[in-house]
């Protein structure tokens, strides 16, 4: 586990503080637009756009990130 912790940091090019600072801000978008969703699914004339703007807004961050894991996979 140590292992592949190290291993993430250097394939990133990150520090461990930018690293948590990244990943928490993509779960904290991706908790926020999971209520919202949930919020919509209840009552669907209220969130009409929220869930996909969230889904667009974490792609956005994710794939247009310097030094992306993802084009490596």
């Amino acid at each position: 586990m140590i292992k592949n912790f190290k291993e993430h940091l250097d394939l990133t090019n990150e520090t461990y503080s930018q690293h948590f600072k990244f990943a928490a801000c993509i779960a904290i978008t991706m908790v926020y637009g999971g209520i919202q969703a949930m919020l919509h699914a209840i009552y669907p004339g209220i969130l009409t756009k929220a869930a996909s703007t969230k889904i667009k807004k974490l792609y956005s961050l994710v794939t247009d990130k310097p030094n992306n894991i993802n084009e490596r996979d």
